[in-house]
């Protein structure tokens, strides 16, 4: 007898793990993720300690060159050394910076060159609001890099995705006396329509369509009821005893008409 076994119809390693997405689609994902890590709700929904940040994004100097330092500013900027979770992501711009080195030994600090910027570092398992750190190199590189709304993206076809409103609020601009002066007002009355009845099962609605209904369904009763009483008496009449005397008459005519068939036939009792 096996006690176990394996694992009912396991995975293989053919499985379809990868899925082709379009270029302009992933570049749009990560410009997506850089500006939802400048809003403080967003970060501060993913678990961030935001509340000593003088301001977002947060853009350091390149000065730290050690562990040591990289530690107090982290320190200052979210009160907390050790990290279990995913903590802060440092982005660096110049490539050697040793920035680098000094905050790679921190767990749960991660580290990205502006130039390659990962998707799965700026929002760890699809969740936006990251908490991002900038170095002040890597933070001048993000105009030339992904381009502007006056400039153009060192990407080839690429240019940064514009929001369609102006005013994100949406409540505020449709009650704005603007919007509020042309629109209709409110209907208060409702018209309803009225629900449509079987004329074949109310007779209101019959009688409606046809006056005559209410003739014609009465003399129906009465043609029914008569029926019904006809019917009645029928049976009433066959279900009847008969009298005894009425019974020896019929009795009498049946013996008499069997007489006379045989003497009329050719037929003789033996």
């Amino acid at each position: 007898m096996c006690r176990g076994g394996g694992m009912f119809a396991p995975t293989k390693i053919w499985r379809r793990w990868h899925r082709k997405i379009k270029v302009n689609q992933k570049r749009y994902a990560v410009v997506s993720a850089i500006a939802s890590s400048a809003v403080p709700s967003l970060v501060m929904a993913r678990g961030h300690k935001i509340e000593s940040v003088p301001e977002l994004p947060l853009v350091i100097g390149d000065s730290a060159e050690k562990t040591s330092a990289a530690i107090d500013i982290l320190k200052q900027t979210r009160n907390r050394r050790y990290i279990s979770r995913k903590g802060s992501l440092i982005v660096y711009g110049t490539e050697g910076a040793k920035l680098v080195k000094a905050f790679r030994n921190i767990p749960g600090v991660e580290v990205a060159n502006v130039e390659r910027l990962n998707l799965l570092k700026l929002a760890p398992g699809g969740h936006l609001g990251r908490f991002v750190i900038w170095t002040k190199s890597a933070f001048e590189k993000l105009d030339s890099i992904d381009g502007s709304f006056d400039k153009t993206s060192e990407k080839k076809g690429y240019i940064l995705p514009r929001s369609k409103m102006v005013n994100a609020d949406l409540a505020r601009t449709i009650n704005s006396d603007e919007v509020q002066s042309v629109v209709k007002p409110i209907k208060k009355k409702v018209k309803r329509a009225p629900m449509k009845k079987n004329p074949l099962k109310n007779l209101n609605t019959m009688l409606k369509l046809n006056p005559y209904a209410k003739t014609a369904r009465r003399m129906s009763l009465l043609a029914e009821a008569q029926r019904v009483k006809a019917k009645k008496e029928q049976l009433d009449k066959k279900r009847a005893q008969i009298p005894k005397e009425e019974a020896a008459a019929i009795k009498a005519a049946g013996k008499a008409w069997y007489q006379t068939m045989i003497s009329d036939s050719d037929y003789t009792e033996f």
